[in-house]
């Protein structure tokens, strides 16, 4: 077959042609009073990473970002404590020797260093390549602060409107059926699920299967029906903003998590025992 290695063997010379394909081989010579000086590692860098320079913005101040995050993202802000997005390097090897006639094979031999790139495969269910790579990481980091927004929004305002706590909203729903705002919905508990499963589903799939960067981070285009970004100098101040918030309601729906969880209070309840 064309892809399997073929080897051939003299016992006089010792030599060996490993052949990978018709058309090219691989001629080694191997003396019985010569052994193979096992391959050097390949030198790690150790480099530091530069300092920040004086006009950008960091996270913490003095702070250096490692030399992945140059602050071309939007919202870069050199926070990557455990090192997450480090582009990920792979070591290549040659093929291992394989010769029947031989009572050892030699493992082949390193030949160089291969970095993931960060390409989108037309694959809905996993589209990006490589797992850890800063592009999924950034549409992660939208989508979860987006949703986060909604969420914290969503919380305060149903408690202050209904003072069912965001955390007992489901428990009321079993008891006295599907509502919105204390007003009672024409569906049941089962049908709303099941939509929203089959509608969330079906937009995810097809933001999934989009290849264009720009686009699975923003769908639908700018969502703009204010006219906010009708200058394009704008869009990225947005876009800035957008990931600002987004990062600060992560950490405000996570503290309403451990407080519902230490005092089974909302966030409204919680604030209104300090004035008692």
């Amino acid at each position: 077959m064309a892809t399997t290695t073929a080897a051939a063997s003299s016992h006089l010379f010792g030599t060996r042609v490993l052949t990978q394909k018709p058309s090219s081989a691989k001629f080694q010579a191997r003396f019985g009073f010569l052994k193979k000086k096992a391959p050097k590692p390949p030198k790690k860098s150790t480099a530091k990473p530069k300092p920040p320079p004086s006009d950008r913005l960091v996270w913490f101040p003095g702070a250096n970002p490692p030399e992945w995050l140059d602050g071309t993202m939007i919202g870069d802000r050199g926070f990557d404590p455990f090192g997450l997005g480090k582009p990920a390097e792979y070591l290549q090897f040659d093929l291992d020797s394989l010769d029947q006639n031989l009572a050892k094979n030699e493992a082949g031999e390193i030949i160089g260093v291969r970095t993931e790139t960060t390409e989108i495969k037309p694959t809905p269910f996993q589209p990006y390549t490589e797992v850890f790579g800063l592009q999924r990481f950034r549409e992660c980091e939208l989508i979860h602060g987006r949703w986060a927004m909604l969420g914290t929004l969503g919380a305060i305002a149903v408690e202050a409107l209904t003072g069912v706590t965001w955390q007992d909203a489901g428990k009321v729903e079993l008891v006295e059926g599907s509502s919105y705002l204390g007003q009672p919905l024409p569906f049941s508990l089962t049908t709303l699920i099941w939509i929203e499963v089959l509608v969330i589903g079906y937009i995810e799939f097809q933001r999934n299967a989009e290849l264009d960067p720009e686009k699975r981070l923003y769908p639908g285009g700018y969502f703009d029906p204010l006219g906010l970004a009708s200058d394009p100098e704008k869009v990225d101040n947005l876009k800035l903003a957008e990931i600002k918030h987004s990062r600060l309601a992560m950490v405000a729906f996570l503290i309403f998590g451990i407080q519902a969880a230490v005092t089974g209070k909302g966030p409204i309840g919680f604030v209104a025992t300090f004035n008692q």
